[in-house]
């Protein structure tokens, strides 16, 4: 999630100072749903104004046009509610792991969220909802943009692909 309040993070001062950031209270926000093969330094992402099932299926869709021809996705999911809906449409080319609670170190998507929190929407004041979307499309599509980036954030030794 991606609002007003914002995000404050690290920054550089001088040894004894206390440095300013700017601080939002309106309560206005966007959600990131993002996906990525990190084999491939694919992605696949949408901003939506909520997070429940009907953006997880339009989400869904978009991550399945993504997998390559002929390939089949897993997609890691934590246990966010609108994760595990009886209402959720998962297409034919993904399977979904859920991760066990209480382990988010195992969804290499949270290593993208604390990245882009810290280097491209933290300490930022949003005078619109439109303003929230369109820097939250700009982060996206600057770690998208970026295959090594990409692969270095996101690849995991346990989760290599193997053919049989």
């Amino acid at each position: 999630r991606v609002g007003q309040q914002g995000t404050l993070t690290r920054t550089w001062a001088e040894r004894g100072t206390r440095p300013r950031a700017p601080r939002d209270t309106r309560y206005e926000w966007a959600y990131i749903f993002g996906a990525v093969c990190p084999a491939r330094a694919a992605t696949a992402a949408l901003v939506m104004p909520r997070a429940d099932t009907s953006a997880m299926n339009a989400h869904l869709i978009e991550i399945s046009k993504t997998v390559a021809p002929g390939a089949h996705a897993v997609l890691v999911m934590d246990g966010a509610g609108w994760h595990g809906s009886t209402a959720l449409h998962i297409p034919d080319n993904i399977t979904i792991v859920t991760l066990p609670p209480y382990a988010p170190e195992l969804n290499p998507v949270e290593n993208i969220w604390a990245y882009l929190r810290a280097n491209r929407l933290a300490i930022s004041v949003f005078d619109t909802y439109e303003d929230i979307v369109d820097r939250c499309c700009d982060a996206w599509n600057f770690f998208a943009n970026d295959p090594e980036r990409v692969r270095s954030i996101t690849a995991r030794d346990y989760a290599k692909a193997v053919s049989a």
